[in-house]
């Protein structure tokens, strides 16, 4: 398994349960929301699995031929001699927490480096993926964490299939065993049809044991400056306050 990628082209290479989760599209946060404000839990909008259609390899080569003839971008799919086939999936990252990078420097280095880094991902990011019919989702998640240089456990993440239907937008998400390009072949090339989205794991609670000491002294430090700036913001707040009413009270007593 190979890979290339640039962080502006957002392209990157790979070569060579059974139980699924169906919601409403939705995003989670990062910390525990206050009382009052918490999300609906996701419902329920599918209740069978899709069946798994297995092809033949001539159904393979037609729908390949199918599936290229209506690209537009010029990603198009190879089917191979051996029956394995190739081809482009686009991901959209879509993380509501912070991940840890490392430098290129720190890159194999088993302890944690000073170089690691904890911040938070640009909304909307999209990443094109070429792999091969045998990929599973858990090889890209891996993959799409190599090309950003994510030091965080790839079991923190999970792969969901988007699809609109009847007007609704709909989240799958995707057991680590299935094939992304598989899906893609299915569906055709059109995002609106099916489009994959990397997000962590929907849990409803932050999985603490999962992080290392290096990534909790990061949030920790995420924390403190979040609080510094509420507390100058509230400060501030006050302090306007206060002026306002020590100039309604030089009015009221100013000698008539």
């Amino acid at each position: 398994m190979t890979w290339t990628s640039s962080m502006s082209s957002g392209y990157s290479s790979l070569e060579e349960e059974e139980s699924e989760e169906f919601f409403f599209t939705a995003r989670t946060s990062f910390f525990r929301r206050p009382p009052g404000k918490s999300r609906a839990a996701p419902q329920d909008v599918q209740k069978e699995r899709e069946p798994h259609v297995y092809l033949s390899k001539e159904e393979v080569k037609e729908k390949i031929q199918s599936y290229n003839s209506s690209v537009t971008d010029k990603l198009k799919m190879t089917l191979n001699a051996n029956g394995i086939y190739t081809g482009f999936i686009k991901v959209q990252m879509e993380l509501c927490r912070p991940i840890t990078v490392q430098s290129s420097q720190s890159q194999g280095r088993c302890a944690p480096s000073s170089q690691e880094t904890a911040f938070y991902l640009p909304d909307g990011c999209v990443n094109t993926l070429h792999i091969s019919s045998t990929n599973t989702v858990r090889e890209v998640i891996e993959a799409l964490l190599k090309k950003f240089f994510v030091a965080d456990n790839p079991a923190k993440f999970a792969l969901y299939k988007r699809c609109h239907k009847e007007d609704q937008v709909y989240t799958c998400k995707l057991s680590d065993r299935e094939h992304p390009l598989y899906l893609r072949l299915v569906a055709g090339p059109k995002t609106e049809m099916l489009s994959f989205v990397l997000r962590e794991h929907e849990t409803g609670e932050v999985m603490w044991e999962a992080f290392s000491i290096p990534e909790l002294q990061n949030f920790l430090r995420i924390l403190d400056k979040e609080e510094s700036d509420q507390l100058q913001l509230l400060k501030n707040r006050y302090a306007a306050y206060r002026g306002k009413l020590e100039e309604a009270l030089r009015g009221v007593l100013k000698p008539g």
